[in-house]
């Protein structure tokens, strides 16, 4: 089987379920972007320190791929027959135990840390950009079409999952010298 199609040749591609679109449209931004925060969750994973992140790492790469068909393939009638595993809020949920398993072990955080600290860590930080990155692609891509908040609060909670691991795979060496409060007006 040859590994090129041809099909893709004029900036189309098809969707799961049926049906060609754009290369640019925001449906394909969304999940190549996903796409590419899982290769990039590949290479944490050989440089992650501890065992128990790299077992977090690649139930989200899974948990990704879920992730990804649901967004390549549109709740329309001819889709609802295929059995296409979704995101519920069961997913997000569990990130948020993970979360807290993690985050308990650290201590409070009082100042805006720098991304770094470790090849992992830093590697996590990145992870954490490209999900909000995801995260944006989807929501612009929800302005246009209903994928549901699901996808939303499961990226959401995702990048806060990968700021705590970044914590706790090693603490980062430099740390701002404002204060939280002084600087909270940079992320809304």
């Amino acid at each position: 089987m040859k590994i090129y199609t041809k099909t893709g040749d004029e900036g189309e591609t098809s969707l799961f379920g049926g049906g060609r679109i754009s290369k640019s449209s925001s449906r394909i931004e969304a999940y190549g972007t996903v796409d590419e925060l899982n290769s990039f969750i590949g290479l944490v994973i050989t440089e992650v320190i501890d065992s128990s992140v790299k077992e977090v790492l690649i139930k989200i790469q899974n948990q990704l791929f879920i992730l990804g068909s649901d967004l390549a393939t549109p709740k329309t009638s001819k889709t609802a027959k295929l059995k296409i595993q979704r995101i519920t809020p069961r997913f997000y949920k569990e990130l948020e135990k993970v979360i807290d398993h993690f985050d308990n072990k650290l201590e409070s955080l009082k100042n805006f840390i720098l991304p770094g600290g470790s090849k992992s860590a830093a590697l996590l930080h990145v992870c954490r950009t490209i999900a909000r990155r995801a995260e944006r692609r989807v929501v612009a891509l929800n302005d246009t079409v209903k994928v549901g908040d699901n996808i939303i609060i499961f990226l959401n909670r995702l990048s806060d999952l990968f700021f705590v691991l970044a914590r706790y795979e090693k603490p980062s060496l430099g740390h701002c010298r404002h204060k939280m409060e002084q600087i909270a007006f940079y992320f809304v």
